[in-house]
């Protein structure tokens, strides 16, 4: 199986590094908001009562760095392209399980985030005033990377359901925006900040809770209230994306 999951993952890396490109998309958004944004949220979160507790930078970048994951949710269109070039057809006919051929490809996307993550970090700690501890730091790639897991599994199962970017495209777009609106990523959705009704909505929002953990990994709280429901939330998100990732493999490429 090991062996299996490194002959895709090894494909796709390949496939990747052809183009480098996706190192500086992929990083260009949050370092925007990081430049045109985090000023403006200096004096947002100096002036205004309610933010969670650190500096806008203790905020903003961990936020940042876990939109990067929500972003898996476009690895889909990897599968689309793979359906419509007959790659799929062709690995049909190899011996190589379809759980290795997730595997393969979300290791793929997994390398990729980690090194945009890897590169919005050095960034917000060499020319903006980040201080966090390297420990935290640490504990939120790791969240940030699971949530990673998780959706690009999602995202591959529903790509190959649907077969067409015609559909996929849109979808996204329907799911996306609001999980980013109500998790609090630009502005975090507390208390003391937003209405109770949305505060209300966005605690629905299992993203809102991946969110907080990853902010409180950030800022070095590592006690039960700042960790366990995130944790557990981006842990059963991850387990069952891949299986369900795992059956749509099996399903849709018998």
């Amino acid at each position: 199986m090991f062996r299996e999951i490194w002959l895709v993952f090894r494909r796709e890396l390949t496939l990747s590094l052809r183009n480098p490109a996706w190192i500086g998309i992929g990083i260009m958004q949050p370092v925007l908001y990081l430049v045109l944004f985090g000023p403006l949220m200096e004096r947002i979160v100096s002036s205004t009562p309610g933010f969670p507790p650190g500096n806008a930078w203790v905020i903003l970048t961990p936020a940042l760095v876990l939109q990067l994951g929500l972003f898996s949710m476009f690895a889909g269109f990897g599968v689309l392209a793979d359906l419509r070039n007959g790659v799929l057809e062709r690995m049909r006919v190899t011996p190589v399980r379809r759980l290795a051929l997730l595997l393969g490809k979300v290791a793929n996307g997994v390398v990729q985030l980690l090194v945009q993550a890897l590169l919005i970090l050095v960034i917000a700690f060499v020319f903006f005033d980040l201080r966090a501890p390297i420990g935290g730091v640490a504990l939120s790639v790791v969240i940030v990377l699971m949530l990673g897991v998780a959706l690009s599994s999602s995202s591959y199962a529903v790509a190959l359901v649907l077969k067409s970017e015609e559909a996929f495209v849109p979808l996204l777009n329907t799911i996306l925006l609001p999980i980013i609106l109500l998790s609090g990523i630009l502005i975090p959705i507390t208390q003391g900040l937003a209405p109770q009704w949305l505060y209300t909505l966005s605690k629905i929002n299992p993203f809102t809770h991946i969110m907080d953990a990853d902010r409180a990994a950030f800022r070095g709280d590592l006690t039960v209230d700042g960790l366990l429901t995130g944790s557990v939330v981006v842990f059963v998100l991850t387990v069952l994306t891949v299986w369900w990732g795992a059956r749509t493999f099996q399903r849709e490429n018998a």
